[in-house]
């Protein structure tokens, strides 16, 4: 993959995940995972988190406070990027750091554990990605987008 400098992504329906990559000069940069194509940006993952929370009104303190307030989720929060779209994503590790990836709920199929404590992440389209994380924090992560996923859309459908 090539290192492609955009002045403008947002995660869209294509996004399968935002890893978080060290370039040569040890900075976080971002790979992006889409179904059909892969490329990098120069900036961090939760930078084109908020972007892309901006480029739909909000930002990526505001969703974090959102999920707060629908699901009282407070640690590493699911949070959704456009409703309208289904973009719901979830963190691997705190947003806060700048080394956090995200992946987008929608695609992942399944998971499984790795030897190392590391989790391998297959997703819909049956490209893979290994992360640093336990199975078992994945598998709280995925469960954790679906409830807060589940409790928004129904507010949606009752009002």
């Amino acid at each position: 993959m090539d290192l492609v400098q955009k002045r403008e992504y947002e995660v869209n329906a294509q996004t399968m995940a935002l890893v978080a990559r060290t370039d040569a000069q040890g900075r976080i940069i971002t790979e992006v995972m889409e179904s059909n194509e892969g490329f990098y940006l120069i900036d961090p993952p939760g930078k084109v988190v908020d972007n892309s929370c901006r480029y739909f009104a909000s930002s990526l303190e505001g969703r974090i406070a959102g999920t707060k307030q629908v699901a009282g989720f407070t640690h590493k929060p699911p949070i959704v990027i456009s409703q309208a779209m289904g973009l719901y994503i979830f963190p691997i590790i705190s947003p806060k750091r700048r080394e956090c990836t995200w992946l987008a709920h929608d695609y992942i199929h399944t998971y499984k554990s790795e030897s190392d404590h590391s989790t391998t992440i297959i997703f819909t389209n049956g490209s893979s990605l290994n992360v640093p994380v336990s199975v078992g924090m994945i598998s709280n992560q995925v469960q954790r987008t679906a409830q807060f996923r589940f409790i928004l859309e129904a507010r949606l459908k009752r009002s």
